[in-house]
């Protein structure tokens, strides 16, 4: 979704948006965490739209759809006969988000070696595309987002300690739509609106 519309009315929705807005100009990483459906993306969205770095590209990656094998060409893109059946060139997600900010949902799939290669791209901020020798330096702020505990994760070795402690420098939380019955009747008109705009039917 590209708009950055954020509809509620809650406390919690209200407090999330300030600690955000007071978070937006800090190239910190942020690690929104909430159920699936609790418009994590969103939430980057308007972090990004409030930033210095509003201008620039917002690049959402589902890590979850990336093959493992594929991580590392889809982040950092290759060059020309980089292996066999390689396009000419391709740019790669980090270059789309330059001077932007890359979220990276589903961060919990991930597999180990993904992690290692995305933590040493944040605490480097460099990167080599695939048959290419020359290191370039990335300007990007990382947003990422999980359905999951990511704690738990931690503790049964199924995500690395070191990255969970560099993407959670802001943690933010979101709180399921039960917790805050204040958001539904907004959100149900705002979900009305759009549809009944989108199909042509009177609302």
């Amino acid at each position: 979704m590209a708009s950055v519309s954020l509809v509620g009315c809650s406390a919690a929705h209200r407090t999330i948006l300030e600690r955000l807005a007071r978070f937006a100009a800090i190239d910190a990483e942020i690690l929104i965490t909430g159920s699936t459906g609790t418009g994590k993306e969103l939430y980057a969205r308007y972090v990004h739209h409030h930033s210095p770095r509003a201008k620039a590209a917002f690049v959402p990656v589902n890590c979850g759809a990336i093959p493992d094998s594929l991580f590392e060409n889809e982040l950092f893109g290759h060059v020309g006969g980089a292996f066999t059946g390689a396009q000419p060139q391709s740019e790669g997600l980090a270059a789309a988000a330059e001077g932007g900010t890359l979220f990276l949902d589903e961060i919990d799939s991930l597999s180990l070696p993904g992690q290692v290669k995305l933590l040493r791209f944040i605490q480097e901020k460099e990167y080599r595309r695939l048959g290419e020798s020359r290191i370039r330096r990335a300007n990007i702020r990382f947003i990422a987002a999980t359905n999951t505990d990511l704690v738990s994760a931690v503790q049964a070795g199924l995500f690395r300690e070191d990255l969970f402690f560099r993407l959670r420098v802001i943690p933010i939380e979101v709180p399921p739509l039960w917790k805050r019955p204040e958001d539904i009747r907004p959100l149900v008109e705002e979900f009305l609106h759009r549809y009944a705009e989108l199909y042509s039917l009177p609302f």
